[in-house]
């Protein structure tokens, strides 16, 4: 992958801070206007370019939507589109979620404010179960077909829902050993099936381990939790809710559970990446400049590994030991995904909270329908139930 060098840098800021504006509805939706803008409407890309920026994406940790956004924009402008088009389709939904977050988070919100809150976050485990959910097919179908691909699949994803509820920070260790044991294995097949030990594998750039450092507080606290969101979060934005949890509720107390459901809430309904969660969780720690330091340093390696990698996306591509990687990794982070919605569901205080979560599993999981306004609809019902006088009225 190259860029071209055809397009302005004023095109680019507007295109795609249209897109920040009006990309509601998460990965899908970005997505789809992203193919709308440059390949059908501008016919800047191909659909063969189009689609391999995707997989090529989807092969890293982090908001893969983001790094779509701002490999595009780098195709077409290099290095200056990159950070222009990445600011610009991040920058929208900050400020509002931001701004939200300091009306959800005051001192003493309106009463309004509470009921949205209360059912808007009543939903959250069912986004949650829904996300895991549509991750299924496609990750066992990568598996394939063999009886002991499919257990071990199953054994990862068993992993990551048992370390989404049981662990907390020490998630990504489970999600780095899951794809780890199934390169090894894949290796070993193809090594026996060679005939001898074949060539000795390139070591690849170290991962950092620590899940989390007890030393850390403040604002470095907040940059560490950011940093895994955005470095070390593999299989699309809501895995980030089992990493950010234990941290932001139990580790650093900077969130009540309640709070915690409504930064989700907050992440699904505003336009742009749903990694802008960590925004809400970094002005919980300290305020608008923990907000922006979390955000900046959450999508910092996304430009980064657009910028510094993308002329060898390619040949990421044709590893076998990435594509190993991620078929290990990528059922225990479905797992991990489902089992989040314990605690998630667990955090509910009020029994008309049971109710929203009911109707919200039977709209996203049987009926298959939207996410925004899953959660819209919820957080009416709260305003309706504190209205007619339940808690936390």
């Amino acid at each position: 992958m190259e860029p071209t060098g055809r397009v302005s840098l004023g095109t680019i800021a507007r295109e795609w801070g249209r897109i920040g504006v009006t990309g509601f509805g998460g990965p899908p939706a970005h997505i789809l206007l992203l193919r709308r803008l440059c390949v059908e409407r501008r016919r800047w890309l191909t659909p063969a370019e189009f689609e391999d920026g995707i997989a090529a994406t989807n092969l890293l940790p982090g908001p893969a939507s983001t790094q779509l956004a701002i490999l595009t924009a780098w195709r077409l402008r290099g290095t200056p589109g990159a950070l222009v088009g990445g600011v610009c389709f991040i920058a929208p939904g900050l400020a509002l979620i931001l701004a939200l977050a300091v009306l959800f988070l005051a001192g003493d919100p309106p009463l309004w404010v509470l009921g949205a809150a209360a059912g808007a976050g009543a939903a959250v485990p069912a986004v949650a179960v829904q996300a895991a959910t549509s991750l299924i097919p496609g990750s066992f179908t990568r598996a394939g077909r063999s009886r002991a691909a499919r257990a071990r699949w199953a054994g990862y994803a068993l992993a990551g829902a048992g370390a989404a509820v049981l662990t907390g920070p020490w998630l990504v260790l489970v999600l780095i050993a899951a794809g780890l044991a199934e390169v090894a294995v894949r290796a070993r097949g193809r090594r026996d099936m060679d005939g001898g030990p074949g060539r000795k594998a390139r070591r690849s750039a170290a991962l950092p381990l620590a899940a989390g450092l007890p030393a850390l507080g403040g604002l470095a606290a907040v940059a560490w939790v950011a940093f895994k969101v955005g470095a070390l979060s593999y299989g699309g934005g809501f895995v980030i809710i089992p990493l950010m949890r234990d941290d932001a509720v139990n580790r650093y107390h900077w969130m009540t559970d309640g709070q915690f459901l409504n930064a989700v809430a907050l992440g699904q309904v505003t336009p742009g990446p749903v990694v802008q969660t960590v925004a809400v969780v970094g002005y919980a720690a300290a305020g608008i400049a923990g907000g922006l330091l979390a955000a900046a340093v959450a999508f910092a390696p996304s430009f980064l590994f657009v910028i510094l990698g993308g002329r060898h996306f390619d040949r990421l591509r044709a590893d076998r030991r990435v594509q190993d990687f991620l078929t290990g990794a990528g059922p225990a982070v479905i797992g991990a995904i489902a089992g989040s919605a314990l605690p998630l569901a667990a955090a509910l205080g009020y029994g008309w909270q049971w109710g929203v979560l009911a109707g919200a599993l039977l709209w996203l999981v049987a009926a298959r329908r939207g996410v925004v306004l899953a959660l819209l609809a919820a957080g009416v019902a709260g305003v309706l139930a504190t209205a007619a006088g339940l808690p936390p009225a």
